[in-house]
């Protein structure tokens, strides 16, 4: 079964003392590739050079909102300086993490926006996905999405929208992520909706260090466990396993252009 994991912090100090065993039992397990998502300046050089260290890893960079007071006006100059420099390159596969976050209600929504925007103008510019952060912000973040029609979309991160929002997304080229949060049984909602979208608009992600499934409460997520959130999703579609693996790693390929 060939996966992969398209949302890890695999750059954390969560992972500092096993990292390499992380990666190899993923690689095991059948997670060919992961893609490590930056979420302020200060953590992008870490990644970078994290992912040219193993194969299977690739990068995103980005400001994400809930890191709102750490961002910087020089920062947006300094994304645009890294995308440009890394240009073309084979490990470089979108712009992420960032988006609207309008559950934390100390966040400054003006602020948010005007961010994503930026951040969305960037990935235009430069003909890349998006991996977008969306909390409580659906109606904010379609609207905006009408208004920016990326050419290559992304991947709604986290998906836990209404089927309705689901829709929206997909027309606008969009991919749902989905992870631990369907695993648990008491997300009624999230699981109904998991059962009704279509294959071909699923991407599978961890999340790692967070968002743990339900097979391992209470513990630091991991792309190991990948392939279990993939069999707990297949189940609550009455799919295999191997059918959601298929979809939605051909999926990833073909949003990131991994042909």
């Amino acid at each position: 079964m060939r996966l992969i994991d398209t949302h890890t912090h695999l750059d954390f100090p969560d992972f500092d003392a096993d990292r390499d065993e992380v990666l190899a039992r993923s690689h095991t397990l059948g997670v060919q590739r992961m893609v490590v998502l930056g979420v302020y300046q200060a953590n992008w050089q870490r990644l970078w050079q994290l992912v040219e260290e193993d194969e299977g890893l690739y990068a995103a960079f980005g400001l994400h909102p809930v890191y709102l007071e750490d961002h910087h006006p020089q920062h947006l100059l300094e994304l645009r300086d890294w995308l440009g420099k890394l240009a073309g390159h084979h490990k470089l596969c979108a712009v992420g993490e960032f988006g609207l976050d309008y559950y934390l209600e100390h966040l400054d929504r003006q602020r948010q926006q005007a961010l994503f925007e930026a951040q969305l103008q960037l990935a235009a510019e430069f003909e890349l996905p998006v991996l977008l952060h969306v909390r409580r912000a659906h109606a904010a973040t379609i609207a905006t999405l009408k208004r920016f029609r990326l050419a290559r979309g992304g991947i709604i991160h986290a998906f836990a929208g209404s089927y309705e929002e689901a829709r929206e997304y997909i027309k606008l080229g969009f991919r749902l992520g989905l992870g631990g949060a369907a695993t648990w049984p008491q997300a009624n909602r999230l699981r109904k909706v998991v059962a009704q979208l279509p294959l071909e608009a699923i991407v599978l992600e961890t999340d790692s260090p967070d968002m743990a499934p339900a097979m391992h409460p209470n513990q630091r997520n991991s792309p190991e466990y990948l392939a279990e959130i993939c069999a707990e999703l297949a189940a609550l579609r009455g799919v295999t396993a191997e059918e959601l693996a298929t979809a939605s790693s051909r999926n990833a390929d073909e949003l990131f252009g991994w042909a």
